[in-house]
Parts: structure tokens; C-alpha cells; sequence
């Protein structure tokens, strides 16, 4: 089917006014912030697709995917559009982009069943604030918070900044409703737990809209204590040091909202105000007044057993813990600021076991530093632990030297993030702890899943026989 033609089917099913052609919001529409640099110079190296189409309710979502599945139209689900590992490129020609930001409604907070059921193109930020007012919170707070919305942030498997208590999305979700390229729109029932067969819900948590289109979001509710938080920061001279730390807080069961490693160069861009050439480890305790205190308690113990990990003030730590969040003013400075400086970076998250986990930052750091050119910052922290493993946030900037806009991903971002994940497979991890897969890790999936991709590919053909969902998430083209 050409352009137009799908242009005016799309009419037919929205009407006029929730089908957008103007050219240039298409071309902003062909990439997410994996290409900002591109962006930021006005050059467009993805497809423009054929429209964005904004739903207002499942029926129309079924319409438009129905359509789309049976004349093989390409579609990139979306809502926030914070994405930032080309999940939301359009990389086949005349894609519709089906938007459902318009689907902002909050149908329910429930204080007693401690659920809220959302939307999918409802803020995350607006439902925090709410429950806040309530004594409420979601627990989840990913630094895009202010820009993402809950579809999108169910469909990427994203995690916040608090999971180390609360855990990530998949942990949050009880209940979804979506749409998949044949029409179906399909429930699943909010309850605390069932054993009846496999865990549908995780047929679609993560899916990054390569099955289908997220509609409707519950989520669980946690009680509020921001009275309660208790802050706590060390120095310490190794990385290893502070993954073993880190190791014995979790194994010994406690459970701080924040629980974070930072290297030297990492923690300079952070902290060079009281840890110059120094690891930085920060924690937060929050919940009940007495649970908090518990828990921080028994971290400075842990933390004192090692006399080389040396306590700094806490008031550090709750002025940075203040500002961790990007929004749209943040974003517009940093674009400003990249044009100016011709300075840009990236990031590329791996989560792993304890064993492997130093192994993995050793290895990384050695290969970038030798492999990679115009590095002006190379860093790393872990954000998010559990009682078997934590995360690698690998942290890199560099200088743009005599290349062409459509040149930086592949000189700089795409070398830089290939070591990452090779080093982090042939020792077992993963390559993508929360940003999801996108299109730029979709070439090691395969090595990602090892025999399991069976299951994984059997999805994609079953769900979505014709093609058309997100093609080149996840599994890339061709596979």
C-alpha cells in the first residue's frame, strides 16, 4: 500500500484531525534520543513514516493495527517518546507511528486494594504527584519520570531509581489490557498472585510494541514516608571494594530504596565537590519510621567493618538526591550545550551476578580506553542491586572530530557499545538491564537469549504473523 493511500484509510478510522502529515513533525517522529546528535544537526538518515496516528481508546488502536496487519503497514507504537535505544525508529519506509499519549486518562486509585489503573499515555509524573497527595507513591521513579508515560514504560521493562526496594515495572504491574495486530484486545486481571499456567503478563511487559500495543496499566501503590528518608554516603578507593559492600547489604536481606556505586571518574562528574579521585557510595533508607532507621543502621555497620570506606555528610547526598531527574528544560540545555561544545554521551547498561561483576567493569574499561577515540569521560555506577547480582550504567563522552552527523553513531556510540555488550555476554550477563533491547542490541539477541530465543521468535510469529509490529525491535530484520 503507497503513502497516500494509507494516509487516507487512517482518515477513515480517526478522522482528519488525529492523523498528522506535516513533514516535518514526521521526521522528528523517524528516531528517538539514540540519534539526538543527528537531530540536533537536522539530519534525518531513518524513513519519515507515512503518519502519526493518535488513538483515544482500545477500539481505535484495534482498528488501526487491524489495518495495518492485514496490507503489511509497519507500525512503531509510542507514548512519551523518552526512548533512548532506537526502539521508536522508523527503519521501514511509510511506518505509521500509533501514538497513544492522548489516552491520558486515570480511571482509579484504589487506596484499599493499593492499585492504580491508568491508561497508557498517562505521566508518570502526574500519577505520582497525585498519590503523593494521597500518602501514596507508585515507587517508581526512572529519571525520564518526568516525560515518560505508563504504556511506554511497561512495554521497555523500565525500572526506577528507587527498585531496590520497590523493584522495577515488571514487579509493579498487576493488571494490563492491550491490542494486538489482529484486532484482539485482551485483559489481564489485576490479583495479587495466581498459579494458574504461565505469566501472561510478560508476554507483553518488555514487548518494546514488537506484539502488540499496551492500552491500560495497574500498577500497586506503596504508603509515602519522605519524613522517614535517611541518607548515607562513603569514599572508598576500589570498585571492587564497593560491589562487595554493596553485595553484603543485599545478601544480608536489607533493603535500602537506593543503593549506588560510582567509579572515580563517574563520581568526579557527580561529587567533585567532597570525593575528587574517589568511588562514591550512596544509599537511601525510606519506608516506616522504624524500618528506615533499621535499615541505615545496619548498612553504617557493614559499611564500618571496612575501615577504608569513609563516611561523608549526608547533606551531599540529599542535595544531589534532589536533582536526579531530565525534563524537557534539561533536555533543550543539553542540545544547546552539544552543538556548542561539538561534546556528547551516552549510555549503555549490563546487569550481571556478584562473581562476574568487577570483571565485567575491568574488562570494559580496559577495551574502550584502547579501542575507542575522542573520549573525554569514561565511567561507571550501579544503580540497582539484588540479593544475586547488581547493574554495570556504563558512562561515556567524547568529542565529535571531523565527522559528519551521520557519522557519530558508528565512529563513537555503536563501537563503544558492541564492547560493552561482548564483555558483558562471554561472562554471562546481560546486555540490557532497563533501557530495552531497541534497534541497537538487537544484532546479539540471539547470544542475549542462547536457546531460549526458540520461545522468544515463536512469540514473534505467533502474535504478530505478518510483520508488522515494530519490525527490527528487539529480533532484527531478517531474523
Amino acid at each position: 500500500m503507497n503513502r497516500a493511500d494509507i494516509v487516507a484509510n487512517l482518515k477513515k478510522i480517526l478522522g482528519d484531525g488525529r492523523v498528522v502529515t506535516d513533514e516535518q513533525i514526521l521526521k522528528d517522529a523517524s528516531v528517538d534520543r539514540f540519534r539526538k546528535y543527528e537531530n540536533i544537526c537536522g539530519v534525518y538518515t531513518q524513513p519519515s513514516p507515512a503518519a502519526i496516528a493518535y488513538v483515544e481508546s482500545a477500539g481505535e488502536a484495534a482498528a488501526v493495527l487491524k489495518f495495518a496487519s492485514e496490507n503489511r503497514v509497519n507500525v512503531v507504537p509510542r507514548t512519551g517518546a523518552s526512548a533512548t535505544e532506537g526502539g521508536l525508529e522508523t527503519i521501514i519506509a511509510d511506518s505509521v507511528v500509533l501514538d497513544g499519549s492522548r489516552m491520558n486518562k486515570i480511571i482509579k486509585i484504589d487506596p484499599v486494594d493499593m492499585l492504580a489503573v491508568c491508561q497508557c499515555g498517562v505521566s508518570l509524573q502526574e500519577l505520582d504527584d497525585r498519590l503523593r497527595t494521597m500518602g501514596l507513591t507508585t515507587g517508581h521513579s526512572p529519571q525520564s519520570k518526568p516525560l515518560a508515560q505508563m504504556g511506554g514504560l511497561t512495554a521497555t521493562r523500565s525500572i526506577g531509581q528507587f527498585s531496590t526496594l520497590y523493584g522495577g515495572i515488571e514487579d509493579m504491574v498487576a493488571g494490563l489490557e492491550a491490542v494486538f495486530p489482529n484486532g484482539r484486545v485482551v485483559r489481564i486481571k489485576s490479583v495479587p498472585r495466581r498459579a494458574a499456567g504461565p505469566d501472561i503478563r510478560h508476554v507483553i511487559i518488555g514487548s518494546e510494541g514488537a506484539l502488540c500495543f499496551i492500552t491500560e496499566v495497574t500498577v500497586k501503590l506503596f504508603p509515602y514516608y519522605p519524613d522517614n528518608n535517611v541518607f548515607l554516603g562513603y569514599t572508598l578507593d576500589s570498585m571492587k571494594l564497593g560491589f562487595e559492600i554493596l553485595r553484603q547489604v543485599m545478601v544480608a536481606g536489607y533493603r535500602p530504596s537506593i543503593a549506588r556505586l560510582y567509579d572515580r571518574e563517574d563520581g568526579a562528574y557527580h561529587f567533585s565537590h567532597f570525593a575528587a579521585d574517589k568511588c562514591v557510595l550512596i544509599f537511601m533508607a525510606e519506608g516506616p519510621k522504624g524500618l528506615a532507621e533499621a535499615t541505615a543502621e545496619a548498612i553504617r555497620a557493614i559499611a564500618a567493618a571496612h575501615p577504608e570506606c569513609l563516611p561523608v555528610d549526608p547533606g551531599h547526598i540529599e542535595r544531589w538526591f534532589a536533582h536526579l531527574n531530565w525534563d524537557p528544560v534539561k533536555i533543550a540545555e543539553e542540545r544547546v550545550e552539544i552543538a556548542q561544545t561539538q561534546n556528547i554521551g551516552h549510555t549503555t547498561e549490563i546487569s550481571a551476578n556478584w562473581s562476574e561483576l568487577n570483571n565485567i567493569y575491568e574488562a570494559v574499561m580496559k577495551r574502550v580506553r584502547a579501542e575507542a577515540s575522542d573520549l573525554t569521560l569514561l565511567g561507571g555506577h550501579s544503580s540497582h542491586g539484588y540479593i544475586n547480582g547488581a547493574n554495570i550504567y556504563f558512562v561515556y563522552y567524547y568529542n565529535l572530530v571531523d565527522i559528519k552527523p551521520e557519522e557519530e553513531i558508528s565512529k563513537y556510540h555503536l563501537r563503544i557499545k558492541k564492547i560493552i555488550v561482548e564483555e558483558t555476554l562471554k561472562r554471562g550477563g546481560s546486555m540490557c538491564h532497563h533501557h530495552g533491547v531497541g534497534k541497537h542490541r538487537a544484532a546479539w539477541i540471539e547470544d542475549e537469549y542462547g536457546s531460549s530465543f526458540y520461545i522468544l521468535k515463536t512469540l514473534k510469529e505467533a502474535f504478530d504473523p505478518n510483520g508488522v509490529m515494530n519490525m527490527g525491535d528487539i529480533i532484527p530484520v531478517g531474523r
